[in-house]
């Protein structure tokens, strides 16, 4: 056996000129993905699933445009006009319209998992997400009061770009004790972290959230075409939060505000916080009917993968490079700072 290895070393030592011209040998350059690159990954993979979404039967009809219609409904003219605007082409044009949507949002999977085009998507992203985030979410509902955490506000769409804004991969990484903010620096970060958590906790309180059974009726309006076993889970959450809807609500926007402040504090709270964003962000999911992806229409699994995505790019690195004041310590800045290319 010993010699056998031998042989075989020995080839690979006469093999190397001709297998690299056929980039056999870039098989020995690989290397493993770094963090960064494995959530940036994660991202392409929910676009491609958001494009073969978009490729259902019912994209293609005009009840899509009527849905995307809906959304102009109690928002200011200037934002709904243009929805309006929008809608009617789509419902003029559904097959032609759809499937350049569905096309552009896989081009936006591909090119991410696609190192060399990861820049060029993840910024095409951001457009692709604002524009979606207006023209096919009315802003996910937060000037015309029908926002809440559990209907996914402010509007899964735009945890995409923020989350392409975090991932994207610069050149000279900032010293920071979590990958999300290796890019826009640390701090900056965190007040982004707090922006969206804090949101949530504030539609919490809203009365479209708060109101006697709204929580209740918003997760039992989700169970519609679910499979058996999830429709019995929404039902029995529904009616729980039919009965205790507005302590339900409170204690949701507690616990929600207890995640937007948790990477100012300490590490070991800083990785408390973590984990409750990803269990709050897998109750929010639930409370969604998964997204709507096993009833047939969902066009993205809406917010709940997306804030658990976001949830890992803040987890904290190592307890040595987080202070009391949850900064990273100058001891660790330099091992943070390193350029991954990823």
């Amino acid at each position: 056996m010993a010699s056998q290895a031998a042989d075989a070393r020995a080839r690979a030592g006469w093999l190397p000129g001709w297998r690299r011209s056929i980039g056999a040998a870039g098989e020995e350059s690989w290397t493993v993905p770094d963090v960064r690159r494995r959530l940036q990954l994660v991202l392409a993979g929910i676009w491609l699933l958001d494009g073969v979404l978009q490729f259902q039967a019912f994209m293609f009809s005009k009840g899509f445009s009527q849905l995307l219609g809906a959304t102009a409904a109690g928002n200011p003219a200037v934002i709904a006009n243009p929805i309006n605007w929008s809608a009617k082409i789509i419902a003029d044009h559904p097959t032609a319209t759809n499937a350049i949507f569905a096309l552009i949002q896989v081009a936006l999977g591909l090119g991410i998992a696609w190192r060399p085009a990861r820049k060029l998507a993840l910024g095409a992203s951001v457009v692709w997400a604002l524009a979606v985030w207006w023209l096919g979410e009315g802003l996910g509902g937060v000037l015309n009061g029908a926002a809440s955490p559990v209907n996914g506000a402010p509007g899964a769409v735009i945890i995409y770009a923020l989350l392409a804004v975090l991932l994207w991969p610069g050149r000279q990484d900032r010293a920071a004790p979590f990958i999300a903010g290796r890019f826009t620096g640390a701090n900056v970060a965190r007040v982004l972290w707090l922006v969206l958590w804090g949101s949530l906790a504030y539609l919490a309180l809203l009365p479209a959230t708060r109101a006697p059974k709204a929580l209740g009726g918003m997760v039992a309006g989700m169970a519609s075409g679910e499979p058996g076993w999830l429709f019995s889970l929404d039902d029995h959450l529904g009616a729980f939060l039919t009965s205790n809807g507005p302590a339900m609500s409170v204690v949701l926007a507690i616990v929600l505000a207890l995640v937007a402040v948790s990477v100012f504090l300490p590490w070991p709270a800083a990785r408390a916080g973590v984990v409750l964003a990803i269990a709050a962000a897998a109750f929010l999911w639930l409370a969604e009917g998964l997204g709507g992806l096993l009833a047939g229409g969902a066009t993205d699994p809406n917010s709940g993968p997306l804030l658990a995505l976001l949830a890992l790019a803040f987890w904290p690195l190592a307890s040595a490079a987080w202070s009391a004041a949850g900064q990273p310590k100058p001891a660790a800045a330099t091992q943070s700072a390193t350029s991954e290319g990823a």
